[in-house]
């Protein structure tokens, strides 16, 4: 790799360091090709994406942002799992980490806040982004959904009785 690449590559992470709003940080030693496959298909099927880099180059890129933090992780074969929903990348690599015992997450960070193992564990125990909007659409259509009940039924109630009258009145 020349000094070019290598200064795109850091570019690229310092933007993956920026924008993400959670980065998660694993070793990966020993996980086969078909694995890592399956790991980037589930992270971007979350909205998050995968990044292997050199260890080096992260840590010129990770120098005055945020989550420049994490940079003591970066040792070893690691990995990096990142996006911009803050709960993503957290729970695809937990789950991942359950099925897959060679895939250790050491730690990430979550904007300027340092994440350990068990913090990572606790992001991804919370709710997605999509999920707390699901919740509070339903929160919001559940009034409007009974106040248009509400409504309709007085109307339904009329609409019977009606039927009744027009009907008493044929047969009378």
């Amino acid at each position: 790799m020349d000094r070019a690449q290598k200064e795109k590559v850091v570019e690229e992470l310092g933007q993956i360091f920026e924008s993400s709003g959670v980065v998660v940080v694993a070793h990966y030693a020993g996980i086969t090709v078909a694995e890592m496959q399956d790991l980037r298909a589930k992270m971007r099927e979350a909205g998050g994406s995968v990044r292997v880099a050199k260890n080096r180059l992260a840590k010129i890129a990770l120098e005055g942002k945020p989550c420049e933090s994490i940079a003591s992780l970066l040792s070893g074969m690691t990995v990096l799992a990142y996006s911009e929903d803050p709960v993503a990348a957290a729970k695809v690599a937990e789950d991942f980490a359950k099925e897959n015992k060679k895939f250790e997450i050491l730690g990430g960070a979550m904007g300027e806040n340092a994440l350990d193992r068990a913090g990572v564990e606790a992001v991804s125990k919370m709710p997605s982004r999509e999920e707390l909007i699901a919740s509070i659409v339903g929160c919001i259509g559940a009034p409007a959904s009974n106040i248009a009940g509400a409504i309709g039924a007085p109307a339904s109630n009329i609409a019977s009785i009606l039927s009744t009258i027009e009907e008493k009145a044929e047969a009378a």
